[in-house]
This record gives structure tokens, C-alpha cells and sequence, in this order.
């Protein structure tokens, strides 16, 4: 399961439409996808493979790139550098908001495109292909009839996937003197996967681009795929290899080797997850994540603060009863505790013109399990309220803010 949300974003002075998606349990990687030419965020090889990499752990963004989809802009005002654009500002939206992309994965001439946007985003780790050229110039033959007739007119309509483009000079011009250069120039390792019955974009588009890559590269053949990865198990298989693939280039976000080795037993740290509401709360051996619910704006990637505190004050006041029914030998074969944060109305004072006011109050239901005599079952209830947790919330408390 995942967290799937809309998000916007300015590129160029248009305003872009994506998909993110974030497994239910948070993500240490961030992977942006582009979609192919004329395609849009939600083609249904770029939903199966998001789908399948949030599954592995990694979360992604897929928008519609300007003029596309549900974004702003006219597509015929876009060529091959714009798309660059939008992914680098694709980029800039997740490390602002989330973290930046670790990974780029690339379908058809969006391939090309992560390629070259790669040398743009300075955290990326891993770049992904998937039945991508190796120039830009390659998506040309997709209208080659028309070429003629854009270079004197200075615009055409093309039909592409059944759908009617216009396409204006200004694109060709900006595609043709796309090479080999920034695969080439590419430092980090780079996954090549392409169909050898591919009909869009011939598998020899594959070749280039792996003799052009420098080491660490793979490649991956995806034997009787088409171009579009149309039957769901491609389009699984492509998300699991660029995942286990990936593995092992993505940096290590180790909270708890890095991070929690840090922290000073008896010491939490809280840092901030996203630029919202999500956090990481770190202690000496273990991390794990607070946020907000979708409704209040976070993501609902873990507990909200109250829920925390309500965890605590319950595993304390369980862990408690247990050593004490432990001790004594009691026949307590299971503890259940129901706990609930609320506001209520309380007098100021005893006289009936006082101002009515609020007050926090923590309600806790205890459920006993065993074969327990009354006695032992009141005594194990006084004992719940002997839990260092509930003794502190109660007691004389006092916060302490400091800087730095």
C-alpha cells in the first residue's frame, strides 16, 4: 500500500501536474520518472512500474510534462530541452519538499531525457532506461513524412498514437544536434533495458547508448516486450529489476547506523522528514516517523504527535502491570489497552458564574485477560497508574527550551 498524492509545481512559468507516490512505511529514496513522448504521468507503463517500485521500497513522482496531461503550457511551444527543464524542476520540487531524486528512470525518449538531466541534479545515483535512443533526433521517424513540410511551413500536425500533434520547426531544429556526449559524460552507473522486438525504437538505440556508457553499466533485454510495456508482468519485471538493480548503487539513508549511533541513550532527536509535517524521530538504537494526517496536510506516513503520546503512556502502563503480574505469579495471560486524547469542558472554580475552560484529558480503558480473582484484578488497575509515563504526565512537569 502507499500514500498516493497531487502535487503541482512551476517549471518555465507553467504550472505542472504530478503523481507522487510513498510507501505507507516512508521511503529513504526518491526515484522521478519520465514518461514517453507524447505520453502522460498516467500511461500504463509509468503506473505499473511507480506502482512496482513503491512496492520495493522507493517512492516516486510522475508528471505530465508541459502541454501534456493535466499540466500547463501549449505542447507545441515545448522541444527536448523544455523536457529537461521540467524534470531539473521536477527535482527541485522534491528536495525542497521531500528529498531529492537518488534515482532517474526513464521510458523511451524520457529516457534520453533522464540521461541528460542527470548532469543537472547533483544527487542522483542511478539513471534507468527503458527502450530509449540515444539521440533525441531518433523521435523523428515518427514523422518523417511530414519533415518536408515543417521545414518550409515551419509547422505541421502529426498524428502520434492516434492523437493529433502540432509540430513546430523549432522542435526539430532543437533535437537535431543531440548526441552521445552526456552518456559519455554520465558518472554514475546507468541500467540500459530495451525489447529486441521494439518497433518504436530499435534495439540498436540500446547498443549505442551502452558502448557510449562508461562502467558501472548493465543491461537488461525485455525479450518479447513491446515499446509501451503494455502486458502488466513487463512492466512488473522492469519495475523489479531497476529496484534490485538500484539497491545497489542508492546511498544508505541508515538512521539507525549512522544517525541513532549518535544519539546518547535516554536522548531522542527529531529531524525533519519533508518540509511539511513528516519527521524522523531518532533515539541510540532505533528510528521511526511522526506526521500529520492527510486531512491536516501531512502525508500520514506515521503517527501524529498525540498518538505518540498516547503509545507511550499505554506501552508503560501495559509493560507495567506485566512485570508486576510476572512477580507475583498471577494467571494475567493477556493485557489490551484502549487509549483516547479528548478536550473537555471543566469549571474554573466551584461557583456557577465562573468562566468554563478546556482541559486535556488522556481516557484509558484496561482490559484484563486470565483467570483473575476481583482482588487481584483491582490491584493490577491501581497499579496502572504507577507507570513512570503516567507518574510523569501527572506530576510536577516542566519543559525546558534551549537553543542550538
Amino acid at each position: 500500500m502507499s500514500v498516493r498524492q497531487k502535487v503541482t509545481f512551476d517549471s518555465q512559468g507553467n504550472q505542472l501536474v504530478g503523481l507522487l507516490e510513498i510507501p505507507n512505511e516512508g521511503a529513504e529514496h526518491y526515484a522521478l520518472f519520465a514518461h514517453c513522448f507524447t505520453c502522460g504521468k498516467d500511461v500504463v507503463a509509468a503506473s505499473r512500474i511507480a506502482k512496482g517500485l513503491v512496492n520495493r521500497g522507493i517512492a516516486v513522482l510522475r508528471f505530465d510534462f508541459t502541454g501534456l496531461g493535466g499540466s500547463d503550457g501549449d505542447f507545441a511551444n515545448t522541444n527536448f530541452s523544455s523536457n529537461i527543464d521540467d524534470l531539473v524542476a521536477a527535482a527541485d520540487h522534491l528536495r525542497a519538499n521531500y528529498r531529492a531524486p537518488s534515482l532517474l528512470v526513464g521510458h523511451s525518449l524520457g529516457g534520453a531525457a533522464v540521461i541528460r538531466a542527470a548532469h543537472r541534479i547533483k544527487e542522483v545515483q542511478a539513471v534507468a532506461t527503458i527502450g530509449a535512443p540515444a539521440q533525441a533526433s531518433h523521435v523523428t521517424h515518427q514523422f518523417s513524412c511530414r519533415l518536408n513540410e515543417i521545414e518550409s511551413k515551419g509547422e505541421a500536425e502529426v498524428t502520434l498514437g492516434g492523437r493529433p500533434f502540432l509540430i513546430k520547426k523549432q522542435f526539430i531544429d532543437d533535437i537535431k544536434d543531440s548526441d552521445t556526449k552526456p552518456v559519455e559524460n554520465l558518472h554514475v552507473p546507468i541500467l540500459v533495458m530495451h525489447s529486441p522486438v521494439d518497433t518504436i525504437v530499435d534495439i540498436k538505440q540500446a547498443e549505442i547508448i551502452y558502448k557510449a556508457a562508461k562502467h558501472p553499466k548493465s543491461f537488461i533485454s525485455l525479450d518479447d516486450a513491446d515499446h509501451l510495456l503494455t502486458k502488466q508482468r513487463d512492466a512488473e519485471y522492469a519495475a523489479d529489476v531497476i529496484a534490485s538493480w538500484a539497491n545497489r548503487y542508492l546511498p544508505e539513508f541508515s538512521f539507525l547506523k549512522t544517525q541513532a549511533t549518535a544519539i546518547a541513550p535516554g536522548k531522542v532527536r527529531v529531524d525533519e522528514r519533508n518540509h511539511r509535517f513528516a519527521r524522523n524521530v531518532i533515539s541510540d538504537s532505533h528510528s521511526w516517523i511522526a506526521d500529520e494526517p492527510t486531512k491536516m496536510g501531512g502525508d500520514n506516513l506515521g503517527p501524529d504527535p498525540y498518538e505518540h503520546l498516547l503509545a507511550a503512556l499505554g506501552t508503560c502502563t501495559s509493560m507495567t502491570i506485566r512485570m508486576y503480574a510476572n512477580r507475583k505469579k498471577w494467571p494475567l495471560n493477556n493485557i489490551s489497552v484502549l487509549l483516547e486524547h479528548e478536550r473537555k469542558h471543566v469549571n474554573d472554580c466551584e461557583h456557577s458564574d465562573c468562566v468554563e475552560s478546556r482541559i486535556a484529558v488522556l481516557s484509558r480503558r484496561i482490559k484484563l485477560e486470565g483467570d483473575l480473582k476481583d482482588e487481584q484484578t483491582e490491584r493490577l488497575l491501581e497499579i496502572a497508574d504507577r507507570c513512570p509515563v503516567h507518574k510523569t504526565l501527572e506530576g510536577q512537569l516542566k519543559i525546558e527550551t534551549k537553543g542550538g
